[in-house]
């Protein structure tokens, strides 16, 4: 297949590895959590906003969109039902998968963590122009479903 253009990505690619590297940082995390007032181990947190936002979904996909080992996931899932954040059940149409779903208690916190992120985020957005703000989330948008095939 022949693309009619070849742009020069080096500039974009720099920046998303910038904005992975500031997500990535565990004092962001603390930040929102601490904005939130939720208390919840670090490394629990992005595996109970993925459980929010993908759920139901079974233990190894959930591994896979992490990125992280199958067991060490499995592991961690049985702490968030320890906490009563997620619930464990087995696949409506193949009982041989555990899904995994986020608990009501589990997406109070997560809507919480979500009120936080809108403050935070605003901030930073604060001396933007609305129409700068707005095409940035479209295009971010647009190039997500994108990657994924959508």
């Amino acid at each position: 297949m022949q693309h009619a253009h070849k742009y020069d990505v080096t500039d974009f690619h720099g920046a998303l590895l910038d904005i992975i590297s500031v997500m990535n940082q565990p004092k962001r995390d603390e930040m929102l959590l601490s904005e939130a007032g939720v208390h919840l181990d670090q490394a629990l947190f992005p595996l109970l906003i993925a459980l929010d936002r993908y759920g139901p979904v079974g233990v190894v996909e959930l591994a896979d969109g992490l990125g992280r080992d199958y067991t060490t996931v499995s592991r961690q899932v049985k702490r968030l039902e320890s906490h009563g954040l997620a619930v464990k059940q087995a696949h409506e149409k193949d009982k041989r998968i555990t899904s995994v779903t986020i608990s009501p208690e589990g997406k109070a916190l997560t809507m919480r963590i979500a009120d936080a992120r809108m403050t935070l985020m605003n901030q930073i957005f604060s001396n933007w122009k609305a129409q700068d703000v707005n095409d940035l989330f479209r295009l971010v948008r647009q190039y997500a479903d994108s990657i994924t095939g959508e």
